[in-house]
């Protein structure tokens, strides 16, 4: 079993052990505490029944944990539907000042001697925060002009916990999170104060983020990446654990899937209910902070996911905050036909500048607080759009963030996962990202390996797929075969896709690494998965960890994914130009199956690059076609070396002497001696 960190002494969610598999959704979600109209329109995808939720909010309820989630005092308060108090907490008798804060910011941030509170509720008549720091009795916080309530607390201090307590426009009380809480009990539980500034980085500040055209991407969910069955979630220290594995593979950046606070501990992450706090399953901020340190140690970048298309939608501290729903979540949300997404009813808001202004400072958190190397925006065609009808104010919100982002880091890569086709999102007049997730690379070069017939794998959408851009330039878009999407929702693995029941089997093994390699030697910026570069089979769940024992059994193609990385950052200095931008798919066989293109980036020995794809059953020999130019062109890859499986045929490959005499549109030409099955061979000129 690996490391764990200790788990924190918190109160413990009522639903930490829950395991409902995600597969019918790619947004799973948990146990709710959320008005039902905030889940309508969701249908079956990504969500429990409406029965379920009931009896699963009604055991929160009761339980232990739940009713001394709130501190000594708060534990004998009688509470109506969970949030609802019929008894306030008695005041304070702490003296404290009557006046609002004068100091800036949002949510809890802590001064020399005490700590400010400041919260949005426009709509509330008086806010009170109770906590660790006046023994749960109540402080008045005072109102502000702009509808914000807040006040400097004396003695509040990191690490304590903290509620407040909101009288609604209607006169009733509610204990309610912090929307801006940095750190949680749970989802279900207190807030709590957090000092970003405490964190003693020590190998952050060597680091240096490399640039987008050598930037090779690994999609991790920290709960599954390294765990075992039959506990809780993987967190921030086991996947410290397993840093090695990736510099060693090659990788250069992180793309952690959604890891903000979210329903119970079990979860894709895409139902986060508390945007700013990390998840308390994984560990404490420190902990992440602890990860994001050790990866750039290992000369590795971390880029969040981040989820602003919809919130929860369980357990969600914004949904009523202030006692005004207008007939849906209220003030963060949209109330109209715009609050309805593929996940539920809670759209936020992106009219309101309060509500922009809450989503940006959270994704300007990640990147001060924890020093994120980027972040990667979920679904943003949900955002740009309601309902499929365009949404200038999600416009608006998307290039805020960058504008922002811009300003105080241009050097952070910021990622939208959009898959609408539409240049705009990385357009610099649009909204302005710096490359986007593209479907037009995975979907036909997935139709393509997973055909069961050669005759059905269609070499020119491939070439299409290929030589793809945005707005003509190739680090605009991201280009994978397996994402965390691609293999769940009714679809698996490539391998099991491929393979079937023979997921380690021949065919598998060659046509997911034909995969690999387009992946790696195509324009775009490289995504894997995780687990991929081991031949990880299935699909993805949020309770099957990863099988490390594969690394092991498929040595090989470890070794193969290894070998492909070194060749995109050219760390050989002879293949230069598979950085570059410039591509040419200059010789495309539907007959045989054959697919050969030109990567170069200046050009000349040592740059220019020739990757040969064969993905047809047959063994080709002396196979023409046309190169750049004459002389000798070195075998730099060949997969279907046995090295890499001993089942492959290890078609020996040799060198290619080119001369002039133009095949393909080329100026010169050579001859393959040998083309394995479903084989790729990748050649380049010493310099």
């Amino acid at each position: 079993m690996p490391t764990r960190i200790p788990p924190p002494s918190r109160p413990a969610s009522s639903a930490t052990t829950s395991r409902a598999s995600n597969e019918a959704g790619a947004k799973p979600s948990r146990t709710s505490s959320t008005p039902s109209s905030a889940r309508q329109g969701a249908g079956g995808k990504d969500f429990f029944d409406d029965v379920r939720q009931r009896k699963s909010a009604e055991v929160q309820l009761r339980s232990p944990q739940a009713q001394s989630s709130r501190g000594a005092h708060a534990r004998d308060l009688p509470r109506q539907d969970g949030t609802l108090v019929a008894e306030l907490p008695a005041k304070s008798a702490v003296p404290m000042p009557t006046q609002p804060s004068s100091r800036p910011g949002m949510g809890a941030i802590p001064y020399d001697g005490g700590t400010t509170f400041r919260v949005w509720a426009p709509n509330a008549q008086r806010v009170q925060v109770a906590g660790d720091f006046s023994n749960w009795q109540a402080v008045e916080l005072q109102r502000e002009a702009s509808g914000n309530f807040s006040l400097d607390v004396p003695g509040a201090k990191a690490g304590e916990q903290y509620q407040y307590v909101v009288q609604g426009k209607y006169g009733d009380w509610r204990w309610k999170g912090d929307p801006r809480a940095n750190d949680v009990t749970n989802s279900t539980g207190n807030s709590v104060i957090v000092d970003h500034q405490a964190y003693q980085w020590k190998h952050d500040w060597d680091f240096k983020m490399p640039p987008w055209n050598e930037a090779v991407i690994y999609e991790m969910h920290v709960g599954t990446f390294n765990d075992e069955p039959g506990w809780g979630p993987g967190n921030w220290q086991s996947a410290i654990d397993k840093l090695d594995h990736l510099k060693d593979l090659g990788i250069n950046v992180i793309e952690v899937m959604p890891s903000a606070e979210f329903a119970a501990d079990f979860s894709w992450g895409y139902n986060p209910a508390y945007p700013n706090a990390p998840e308390s399953a994984y560990g404490s901020p420190d902990d992440l902070k602890r990860f994001v340190d050790e990866a750039h140690k290992r000369g590795i970048g971390v880029v969040m996911d981040v989820v602003y298309n919809h919130l929860g939608p369980s357990d969600l501290p914004q949904w009523d905050f202030d006692g005004e729903t207008y007939g849906k979540g209220g003030s963060y949300f949209y109330t109209d036909w715009r609050a309805k997404t593929p996940w539920g009813d809670t759209r936020p808001d992106y009219g309101r500048h309060e509500v922009r202004d809450y989503l940006r400072d959270n994704a300007m958190m990640w990147l001060r607080d924890y020093h994120m190397d980027g972040l990667r925006l979920d679904a943003t065609k949900e955002i740009r759009q309601a309902s499929g009808a365009d949404n200038p104010q999600g416009w608006q919100l998307l290039k805020d963030i960058n504008e922002a982002v811009n300003r105080e880091f241009p050097q952070k890569l910021i990622i939208a996962e959009d898959l609408g086709n539409e240049p705009g999102v990385t357009h610099p007049q649009g909204a302005g990202f710096d490359s986007q997730w593209d479907a037009n690379f995975v979907h036909p070069v997935r139709a393509a390996l997973t055909a069961f017939s050669d005759n059905d794998r269609d070499m020119n959408a491939v070439a299409r797929a290929i030589g793809f851009k945005y707005n003509g330039s190739a680090t605009q878009r991201v280009i994978y075969t397996e994402s965390h999407d691609e293999v769940a929702n009714g679809k698996q693995r490539l391998p099991s896709e491929v393979g079937g029941w023979d997921s380690g089997g021949y065919h598998a093994k060659k046509r997911s690494l034909i995969g690999a390699a387009l992946t790696m030697t195509s324009p775009g910026i490289p995504m894997l998965f995780q687990g991929q570069e081991f031949l990880e089979d299935g699909h993805f769940q949020d309770g099957d960890p990863l099988d490390w024992k594969k690394k092991e059994s498929f040595a090989g193609i470890n070794q193969a994914y290894t070998d492909l990385i070194k060749l995109r950052r050219n760390w050989n200095d002879n293949t230069a130009g598979l950085r570059g931008e410039n591509v040419n798919v200059h010789h495309v066989n539907d007959n045989d199956k054959v697919i050969a293109f030109h990567r170069w980036d200046k050009g000349g020995a040592g740059d220019d690059t020739i990757v040969i794809v064969n993905f047809g059953g047959k063994q080709l020999s002396n196979y023409e076609l046309g190169l750049p130019s004459d002389g000798t062109w070195k075998v730099r890859f060949n997969s279907d070396w046995q090295g890499y499986s001993g089942d492959f045929g290890n078609a020996q490959s040799f060198d290619v002497g080119g001369h002039w005499g133009g095949k393909d549109g080329m100026p010169a030409s050579g001859a393959l001696n040998n083309l394995g099955p479903y084989s790729v061979v990748i050649l380049s000129k010493d310099k």
